[in-house]
C-alpha cells in the first residue's frame, strides 16, 4: 500500500471517529432529554460504530429506539456547534453533580491531566474529545441494538442498558454497513450451529463449554485430521498432555502469579493442589526437559491439540468465538539464536499454505515490539524482533508496527484472516518467549560442549479449534466446501418403491470414500430437495423409475444448478474432483 493511501486511509478513520464520538454525544443528549432521570455512564467510538450506557427505571423498548433515534435526528439537523471547555477538578464535579457513574470516571483522572468537557447546545460531557465541528458532521447514522452491560465490566456492578449505533461520513457508506450487517447477521454461526445441527451450549453443562454434535464433530475431525497430516510434512512432533497439573507446575510458569484470575480454584488430588490448564506449554517444555538435549537435536518443534480450561466472566463469552473450555492447535519450538529466522519464515509459510486450504486468502500482519517492561536481555530482544521483522519483510507482506506492544515476555507476530464479507479475524500468532526458558532453567548443549539457553517460540495458527470452526462457518455462511461438508450428497427416492436402488446408490458413493444420507421418510420430493438445500448439501442426487432403470441419479447442486441424470460412477468422479480440489 503506498504512503499516499495509507494517509487517506488514516484520514478516514479519524473522521469516522470523531463522527461517531459525537453521534455518541447526541444521543446521550437525546435520552435525557426524553429520560431526564437518566445516569450517564460512558459512551466510546468502537469499531464501525458507538455506544453509550445508561441507568434508567426501566430498559428501553424498540418504541423507545425509535423516539431516541428521532431526537437525535432534530438535533443534528439543527447543527450545533462542538466546543471544548476545560475546566478545574472542583469544576468538573459541579458540572457532573447527580451522575455517580461520571463522578467515579473523574476520580479516575490522574491529578496532573486537563479535565475538559464537550458542548453541544446546552448539552455537555466529560470528554477529552475529538469531535466533528457541528453536529450537522454527522452525516449518516441509525441505532442498532439494546443490550445490558454491568458498570466497568464487573458483573458485581450495577446492570446498565446500551444502545450501540453506528454512523459513517455518508448515506451510502451507512448503506454499505447495513448491508454487510445484514449479511453477518445471516451468516452468524450461532444461529446456523443450530439450523445445521453442529453444535450447542446449555445451561445444564455450562456456558462457554461446547458440545459438539455428529456433524460438528465431523467437520472437526477432518479439520484436526489435516491439521495433524500437515504437521507432521513440516517436521513436528504431536503429543498428548493432561488437563491438570499439580500447583509447582503453575508456580514455576507463573501463571498462579500472573494469569491466576483466568484460572479455576484448585482440585484437591491426595492433599496436593492441581489446577486445570489455561495453557499446554509447561507441559511442552517438561517433554524438553526429559532429555539433555544437543545443539544437534535442534530445532525441536512441539505440537498438540491441547484443549484448556480458562474461567471467562460470563459477560464476555459469545458462542464459539469466546468459550471457557476450548482447544488450541498449539506449538512450541525451541531453537538456537542462529536458526531463529529459518523457524519463524517456516512458520509464516505453514500459516498461509494451512489457512489457505480452508479459503483463507486474505491476510493483516502486526509485529508487536518490546513494551517499557520486559524479561530478556536487549540483545535477546534485537535478534528476536529482528526475525520476526525479517520474516515479514522477506515474504514482502505488507505490516503494521505496535510499538511497546508485544508481551513482557517476548515480541510476536499476530496474522489476521479476512472473510468472504471483508472481516478480520485474529488466528495465528507467532510469540517469542524468554521468560519460561529461564524459568524453567531450559538448557541445550552446544558444538563447545557448553550449556546455552534455547529460544523457545509460542505458535497456534487456527488460534482455538472452536473459534477458527465458527469463522469457517461465518465465512462460508455455513455452505462448507466439498471436501469439509459433513454430509456430501444426499440421494433423495421419489417414492417408496425407490428406497431399495437410493440405498444401492448410497453405498456404492460410500464405498468410494463420500459422506452420503438417504432420504428414505415418507415427505414428497420437492420437500426432501428443499430440506436438504435448508442443510446445504452439495449434492442431491433424485432417483426415480428411470434413474433405476438406468443406474442412475438425476444431480442437483446446492447453488440450485440441475445437472441431470449421471452415472452413478461418473456423479463419484466428479464429487471426488471436487473433494481433491478443496472447491
Amino acid at each position: 500500500m503506498s504512503a499516499t493511501k495509507n494517509e487517506e486511509s488514516a484520514d478516514l478513520d479519524s473522521l469516522r471517529y470523531r463522527i461517531r464520538h459525537s453521534a455518541a454525544h447526541v444521543m446521550a443528549d437525546a435520552v435525557q432529554q426524553l429520560f431526564p432521570e437518566a445516569k450517564l455512564g460512558i459512551g466510546p467510538p468502537i469499531e464501525d460504530g458507538f455506544y453509550y450506557d445508561f441507568e434508567v427505571s426501566h430498559p428501553f423498548t424498540p418504541e423507545d429506539m425509535e423516539a431516541i433515534e428521532a431526537r437525535m435526528k432534530e438535533i443534528v439537523k439543527a447543527n450545533k456547534r462542538f466546543e471544548r471547555v476545560v475546566t478545574t477538578r472542583e469544576g468538573a464535579a459541579e458540572r457532573i453533580s447527580g451522575q455517580p457513574f461520571k463522578q467515579e470516571v473523574l476520580e479516575g483522572i490522574p491529578a496532573d491531566e486537563e479535565i475538559s468537557f464537550y458542548q453541544h447546545g446546552d448539552w455537555e460531557d466529560l470528554c477529552e474529545g475529538p469531535h466533528v465541528g457541528y453536529t450537522a458532521g454527522i452525516k449518516a447514522f441509525k441505532l442498532l441494538t439494546i443490550a445490558g452491560a454491568y458498570w466497568r465490566g464487573d458483573e458485581h456492578r450495577p446492570m446498565l442498558q446500551r444502545i450501540y449505533g453506528t454512523a459513517w461520513e455518508s448515506k451510502a457508506a451507512l448503506a454499505d454497513y447495513l448491508h454487510r450487517r445484514e449479511e453477518a447477521l445471516r451468516r452468524d454461526h450461532r444461529r446456523l450451529g443450530k439450523d445445521l445441527d453442529l453444535f450447542s451450549v446449555h445451561d445444564e453443562t455450562g456456558a462457554g463449554l461446547i458440545l459438539w454434535h455428529p456433524k460438528g464433530g465431523r467437520v472437526r475431525s477432518l479439520i484436526e485430521d489435516h491439521w495433524r497430516q500437515e504437521h507432521y510434512k513440516h517436521g513436528y512432533d504431536l503429543v498428548y498432555t493432561p488437563h491438570i497439573g499439580r500447583s509447582t507446575l503453575w508456580e514455576t510458569s507463573g501463571h498462579l502469579g500472573f494469569f491466576s484470575e483466568n484460572m479455576y480454584p484448585p482440585i484437591d488430588v491426595g492433599g496436593q493442589d492441581y489446577y486445570l490448564k489455561p495453557m499446554n506449554c509447561p507441559f511442552h517444555i517438561m517433554i524438553y526437559k526429559t532429555a539433555l538435549r544437543s545443539y544437534r537435536e535442534l530445532p525441536m518443534r512441539i505440537g498438540e491439540l491441547g484443549t484448556v480450561y480458562r474461567n471467562e466472566r460470563g459477560g464476555v463469552l459469545h458462542g464459539l468465538m469466546r468459550v471457557r473450555g476450548f482447544t488450541q492447535d498449539d506449538a512450541h519450538i525451541f531453537c538456537r539464536p542462529d536458526q531463529i529466522a529459518a523457524e519463524v519464515d517456516g512458520v509464516l509459510a505453514f500459516t498461509f499454505d494451512l489457512l489457505g486450504a480452508f479459503g483463507f486468502t486474505e491476510f493483516e500482519i502486526a509485529l508487536s515490539t518490546r513494551p517499557e517492561k520486559a524479561v530478556g536481555s536487549d540483545a535477546m530482544w534485537g535478534t528476536a524482533t529482528d526475525a520476526l521483522r525479517q520474516a515479514i519483510e522477506g515474504r514482502s507482506l505488507p505490516y503494521t508496527v505496535d510499538e511497546g506492544g508485544g508481551a513482557f515476555y517476548g515480541p510476536k507476530i499476530d496474522v489476521m484472516i479476512r472473510d468472504a464479507i471483508g472481516r478480520s479475524w485474529q488466528c495465528t500468532t507467532v510469540q517469542f518467549d524468554f521468560n519460561l526458558p529461564e524459568r524453567f532453567d531450559l538448557k541445550f548443549v552446544g558444538a563447545d560442549g557448553n550449556d546455552y539457553q534455547p529460544y523457545m517460540v509460542h505458535r497456534a495458527l487456527f488460534g482455538s479449534m472452536e473459534r477458527f470452526f465458527g469463522v469457517l462457518v461465518e465465512h462460508y455462511g455455513g455452505a462448507f466446501p466439498m471436501w469439509l461438508a459433513p454430509i456430501q450428497a444426499v440421494v433423495i427416492p421419489i417414492a417408496d418403491r425407490h428406497n431399495e436402488y437410493a440405498a444401492s446408490v448410497g453405498a456404492q458413493l460410500r464405498a468410494a470414500g463420500l459422506r452420503v444420507d438417504v432420504d428414505e421418510r415418507g415427505e414428497r420430493m420437492n420437500a426432501k430437495i428443499r430440506d436438504a438445500q435448508l442443510q446445504k448439501i452439495p449434492f442431491m442426487l433424485v432417483v426415480g423409475d428411470k434413474e433405476a432403470a438406468n443406474g442412475e441419479a438425476s444431480v442437483r447442486l446446492r447453488s440450485g444448478e440441475d445437472l441431470g441424470p449421471m452415472g452413478v460412477s461418473s456423479i463419484s468422479d466428479l464429487a471426488l474432483q471436487a473433494v481433491a480440489d478443496r472447491a
